[in-house]
């Protein structure tokens, strides 16, 4: 059996929410609430397995050359079998498809998202106009990628990452 990624459907939902949910006990994701997950929906990417989902991730746009990674997690069954790089990787080219030029994450994978190209970062990598700009959103992730004092200390611990496409 192969594991095949593809763009997510609302039928997939109730098992993504099993997967976060297994990762926000451990304290390596975020709880998100069903709603979210109903509303985000085309954002995010499976991954498959004999028909089976068994990993997820998703793209949301920032700005005009900006986006996140976010919630990016596969099933324990599947670790090290290439779901979380084939998610990445579909969220990656989605990235370029719809014309981002900087990827941002929040992750304790580092090596996982160094093999992709991702690196630490500091402060904050937009000019002062953008900033002001995205001061305005009310999205948590916004909020993390700004580094605002809000939201330190960091809400899971995790590294700041970027990668320029």
């Amino acid at each position: 059996m192969t594991i095949k990624i593809r763009q997510a459907q609302t039928k997939d939902i109730s098992k993504i929410r099993k997967i976060i949910d297994a990762y926000a006990a451990g304290g390596r994701l975020l709880q998100k609430e069903t709603v979210t997950l109903y509303e985000s929906v085309q954002e995010f990417f499976v991954a498959t397995w004999d028909d089976e989902v068994v990993g997820c991730g998703a793209l949301h746009v920032l700005w005009e050359d900006l986006a996140e990674v976010r919630t990016v997690a596969v099933d324990d069954k599947v670790r090290g079998k290439g779901a979380g790089h084939g998610i990445l990787e579909a969220i990656i080219n989605k990235a370029r498809d719809v014309g981002v030029q900087r990827l941002f994450c929040l992750t304790f994978e580092t090596e996982f998202f160094a093999k992709h190209g991702f690196v630490p970062i500091e402060g904050t990598p937009v000019d002062p106009e953008v900033y002001h700009q995205l001061l305005r959103s009310y999205d948590r992730g916004v909020a993390e990628f700004l580094d605002l004092e809000s939201v330190k200390p960091n809400t899971l611990g995790n590294t700041r990452m970027l990668k320029i496409l």
